[in-house]
Order: structure tokens, then C-alpha cells, then sequence
């Protein structure tokens, strides 16, 4: 009985010990690998969150700008990170949705659903249809005729080949019935200039980047693409409700980690990132002035949200036989 006693003293001992040496996460700095340069919405972000963390963690959360190759590099650098909640990515909705059925095989150097723990979603953005002045249309449903009338004969702005601009609007194409021509640009500020000034006809680019122009009578706002009117521009109807029913265009940031992470280091993680985005000041500072509407919630709903937008992109890319030239 004395042996038997010593015995599981000692073993608890080990365990108390082992514990001690186990501490809890964060212990050390964590990094928050964006996968684009400095200044766009995925870096907005991603620092909005980096500075959250480290106030309630008590840590150091940095961000690392690791932008290029259609964000691959980025992705590929969390895709190889040891997964132990220390190497995170904030990505957008592409990298994950769009990616995998439009680049050819091979050249993406990780597998979505195999290299990543999807964590939470973090910010959905409401884009608009916007077009130039000259453009003889005032709203969506004229849009649309004017569209068939002239197959093949108007462009749109986007801001390259798979980004959020170019999907929004194939999709409009697709549901619509119409075939527009698609004139790429190294992102949505010079195609929104072009828009302004008249050498475009359309884009769809997020309310707040297009709305100063708006404002200014630059350029038309001829529906958002949100489920319901904006408080900012109450005047301007979803397109849904004039002239292509269900349409939405939107843009979303989410929280991933290599696969592999510990489930109770992604719950903290998650459940500290709701709290963030559920706080009104965050809210009130962050996500209200820039028309950002939290997605933040659990790790197995925005996985299941992953799977049917890659799955509607999917369909997209093959009707409108968009392809990488």
C-alpha cells in the first residue's frame, strides 16, 4: 500500500509539474500573416485585430504583410506554419472560394480544405453597381435591357482577374442574362478613376469606396448589393429589388490557422474574436464607419459557409468560362 501510495504521488507530482510547464495561450507573441500590402481592407483588418488581441491577451499580436501571386504567398506561409495558433491568417474570400477553381491545377501549393483550420469569419462587405455619368441608364432594371440590347458592347471595372469586383459582377451576368465585358485593372482605385472618368461603363466596388464620387455626382449608384437599403444611402434600392431578385455582391475577411490546431486553442481564439466584434465601441470605432458588418462566430458554421461559396464560385467560373490567361 506505502509503494502504491508513493507510486501515485510521484505520478501526480509529474503531471502537476508537466502542467507548470505547459503555459497557457498565448505565451509569446503571435503573428497575424495579411495577404496583401499595406493599406488595403485585408490589412485594415487584419491591424484592427492585431491591436484588439494584444490589449486583452496581454501579448504582442503583429501583423506581416505577405501580399502576391493571387494571395498564395501568404496562404502558403500559414499553410506551412507549425499549428500551434501562433502563425494566423487573415485572408479574404477568394483565397479560398475563388482560387481553387479558377488557377490551374498545380499552381496553387496547398489544398484549402486539407492545410487550414478555418477559425472565424471577421468582416462582410456590401458592394454596389456603380456607372458612368454618360451611361443611359438609371437603375439596375435598365441596366439589364440596355445590356441585351448591346451584348458584348459594355464594360465594367475590376481589380484583376478573380478578385471580389470581376466575380460580383460575372455573377450579375450570369443571373441577368447578359454578357458584359470586363476591363481588369491592378485594383479597384484606377478602375474607379476610369469609371469617373467616363472610360468605363459599370463596376461594382464596395459603397464606401464609390460613395465620395456618388456624392459628388461623378458617377451613378444604381443598386447595392445587400439584402436590404443602406442607412447611407437610403435613396439608392437594392438590386434585388430593382430588377435581379437574390442578387447580392459582397466581400468578405476571414481568421484561418494551419490544420492541425489544438480545439481549445481555436475556441479562444474564436470566442475572443466574437467578444471584439460584439463590443459596441469596437463597432462604434471600426466596423460602423466603414460599412463593415461582423461574421465573427463559430469555427464549424463559417467552414460550412466556405463550402457552398466555393461551390457557387464554382458554378460562376463555368458558365461565364472565366479563366487565368
Amino acid at each position: 500500500m506505502r509503494k502504491y501510495l508513493v507510486a501515485s504521488l510521484l505520478w501526480i507530482a509529474c503531471c502537476s509539474a508537466s502542467a507548470a510547464q505547459t503555459p497557457a495561450y498565448p505565451s509569446r507573441q503571435v503573428t497575424l500573416v495579411v495577404t496583401s500590402v499595406p493599406g488595403g481592407v485585408t490589412d485594415v483588418v487584419g491591424r484592427a485585430l492585431a491591436q484588439a488581441l494584444s490589449k486583452d491577451w496581454g501579448q504582442q499580436v503583429i501583423v506581416e504583410n505577405k501580399g502576391g501571386a493571387a494571395h498564395i504567398i501568404g496562404a502558403e506561409a500559414v499553410a506551412k506554419a507549425a499549428p500551434d495558433g501562433y502563425t494566423l491568417l487573415v485572408g479574404e474570400s477568394g483565397t479560398f472560394t475563388v482560387n481553387p477553381t479558377l488557377l490551374p491545377a498545380g499552381k496553387v501549393p496547398y489544398d484549402v480544405d486539407k492545410d487550414f483550420t478555418p477559425i472565424t469569419g471577421l468582416v462582410r462587405i456590401y458592394q454596389s453597381i456603380f456607372a458612368a455619368k454618360s451611361l443611359p441608364v438609371a437603375n439596375i432594371a435598365e441596366l439589364i435591357a440596355l445590356a441585351k440590347e448591346r451584348p458584348g458592347q459594355i464594360t465594367y471595372g475590376t481589380a484583376g482577374v478573380g478578385s471580389a469586383l470581376h466575380m460580383n459582377m460575372a455573377l450579375f451576368d450570369s443571373m441577368a442574362g447578359v454578357k458584359m465585358v470586363p476591363v481588369h485593372y491592378r485594383g479597384a482605385t484606377p478602375a474607379l478613376n476610369d469609371l469617373i472618368g467616363d472610360h468605363i461603363d459599370t463596376m461594382v466596388v464596395s459603397v464606401a469606396s464609390g460613395l465620395p464620387a456618388y456624392k459628388a455626382g461623378q458617377i451613378k449608384m444604381l443598386g447595392v448589393g445587400a439584402p436590404k437599403r443602406m442607412p447611407l444611402v437610403p435613396e439608392v434600392p437594392t438590386v434585388s429589388e430593382s430588377g435581379l431578385p437574390g442578387y447580392e455582391a459582397t466581400a468578405w475577411f476571414g481568421l484561418f490557422g494551419p490544420a492541425g490546431m489544438p480545439n481549445d486553442v481555436v475556441m479562444k481564439i474564436d470566442r475572443e474574436t466574437i467578444k471584439i466584434f460584439s463590443d459596441p465601441a469596437f463597432r462604434a470605432r471600426f466596423l460602423d464607419p466603414q460599412m463593415f458588418e461582423s461574421m465573427a462566430g463559430p469555427p464549424d458554421e463559417f467552414a460550412a459557409y466556405i463550402k457552398a461559396e466555393r461551390a457557387k464560385w464554382a458554378k460562376v467560373i463555368h458558365d461565364d468560362d472565366i479563366k487565368i490567361q
